[in-house]
């Protein structure tokens, strides 16, 4: 049976019974885990849910995702059962201004267990990318619904060489990761996702106080690197990309001033050069 979920036994499907037992309890954030064999997009569906007053704490994963988004509305696919297509839904009691850290903070935990389970040295491209050297892993996609924050990723696993959207990209296989079993991967992705919202949002959305600034520094690809940056109208940016302000802005020394950029200024970040 070709269509079978179980028909490549390389990709096995991920259990929503063992997700939800090891990842809701009394006291989590992660109220639901659910997963779904195809859809769109995993952040689209999670914003229907939000706009109907789902509660915080969703959790949504789809084996195959047919109309992934990336920043800009760029396309992210992959075959079925290959990736982790996964979106969660918080409502963030911190002040709005405060919550551009919430992509940096999934990326820095997302970040931070796949180096610890795949033992691959995962580093985070201001927004939103984690990468392995120059070349892309995972993705993550913020997206506001009235008081909702819907974060979604796409984490490439076993994709095989043919298999990759772009050239550019790179999966867990490729780069011969410790681990390539997509369960424990997003039951440790969810933990550390878990583990800094709630630092987070006890410190009222204070990066520094939380230590989120701090992490997500630690593990960029992009501060204290020569940076080219596209803007909107075709308009260019040279110069060194200094740090992460308190808002999560990107800080960029060219001209002899200092340039603080916001994701939605920003069409691509690339090293300079």
């Amino acid at each position: 049976m070709p269509d079978s979920r179980y028909s490549d036994l390389e990709r096995p499907p991920l259990s929503e019974a063992a997700l939800n037992r090891a990842l809701v309890r009394p006291g989590s954030v992660w109220t639901g885990v659910t997963v779904v064999e195809r859809t769109g997009s995993t952040n689209a569906d999670l914003a229907t849910l939000a706009r109907q007053g789902t509660p915080q704490g969703a959790v949504l994963v789809a084996e195959e995702q047919l109309a992934g988004r990336g920043r800009l509305g760029r396309v992210w696919t992959a075959p079925p059962r290959s990736g982790l297509m996964v979106s969660v839904l918080l409502r963030p009691r911190p002040p709005v201004e405060t919550q551009g850290w919430l992509p940096l903070l999934f990326g820095v935990a997302a970040a931070s267990a796949v180096r610890r389970l795949a033992e691959v040295d995962v580093r985070l491209k201001w927004p939103n990318d984690l990468l392995v050297g120059e070349r892309k892993l995972a993705g993550v996609l913020a997206e506001r619904v009235e008081d909702a924050v819907v974060i979604g990723m796409g984490l490439n696993v076993s994709l095989r060489p043919d298999e990759l959207p772009v050239e550019t990209a790179t999966s867990l296989a490729i780069q011969q990761g410790a681990c390539l079993d997509r369960d424990p991967l997003l039951r440790a992705v969810l933990r550390e996702v878990e583990s800094h919202y709630r630092d987070w949002s006890e410190a009222a959305g204070d990066a520094d106080r939380s230590g989120l600034r701090a992490a997500y520094q630690a593990s960029s690809a992009t501060i204290g690197r020569e940076v080219r940056v596209e803007l909107p109208g075709g308009r260019f940016l040279a110069g060194q990309a200094s740090g992460i302000d308190h808002a999560g802005h990107l800080q960029v020394m060219a001209e002899g001033r200092r340039y603080t950029l916001s994701a939605g200024d920003v069409v691509h970040v690339r090293p300079g050069g």
